[in-house]
């Protein structure tokens, strides 16, 4: 379907810019089982486009573990707030050290800015992440808006942080392009009534569920294609 007059293209980040999903799925893993979680690697897919204290909150729900609690700093080693900064942390060390941006991410960066398109990001993923990220892909200059869902009510799929980062540009969400990977990051930029395109990892390319997406694509190298022949 040909796409209505786009002024801003926002993206997400992990997966999307960067090939931090597999990383950040590790940290996970090894953090939850070191607290006796019965859960696999493939578990973790499920909470993939989630802010940290709801992948913390999803996993408690479904195998509680002792001096949990849900809000605040507290400084009891299982708490919320303990474990989400203990993944937040080895993440950072962990993308530094070995994650590499996604195939075609310069190239879309480079189109949106020389077609004028604001360019945004909405993550779930916290302000010192976003940092971390796009300092290492020395991107930062491209974004004239980064919105993270860390403080909000509702992380992705609530809509939030979709809408607060259109605000920032200036754009009505309906003339926003949002590029997501995950199921939970489509569902926030549907409800938050952008145009939508989806760039699942390899493996989960051709699962049904990407229907919910406007678009489809293997990688951003089909990014700049796609809106020339949709114009």
């Amino acid at each position: 379907m040909a796409f209505p007059d786009i002024h801003a293209v926002i993206f997400d980040m992990d997966g999307v810019l960067i090939d931090s999903e597999p990383l950040w799925q590790r940290v996970e893993f090894d953090t939850m089982t070191a607290l006796g979680l019965p859960i696999t690697y493939e578990d973790t897919l499920q909470t993939t486009g989630l802010r940290i204290d709801q992948l913390v909150e999803y996993w408690y729900k479904r195998y509680p573990w002792p001096d949990y609690q849900r809000k605040g700093k507290h400084s009891e080693e299982n708490s919320n707030h303990a474990i989400a900064e203990r993944i937040i942390n080895q993440a950072i060390i962990t993308i530094n050290q070995n994650a590499k941006p996604m195939h075609g991410v310069i190239e879309a960066l480079d189109y949106c800015q020389a077609h004028g398109l604001k360019i945004g990001l909405a993550t779930s993923s916290p302000s010192i992440m976003i940092k971390t990220v796009l300092t290492k892909l020395n991107i930062t200059h491209y974004f004239e808006v980064t919105t993270s869902a860390e403080h909000l009510a509702h992380g992705k799929p609530h809509p939030e942080v979709y809408l607060n980062c259109a605000d920032a540009l200036g754009v009505s969400p309906h003339h926003c392009l949002a590029i997501e990977d995950s199921f939970n990051g489509l569902i926030a930029a549907r409800a938050a009534n952008m145009h939508t395109i989806a760039i699942p990892a390899p493996e989960q390319q051709h699962l049904p569920k990407w229907i919910v997406a406007h678009q489809q694509l293997a990688n951003l190298t089909e990014l700049a294609g796609y809106l020339e022949s949709n114009k």
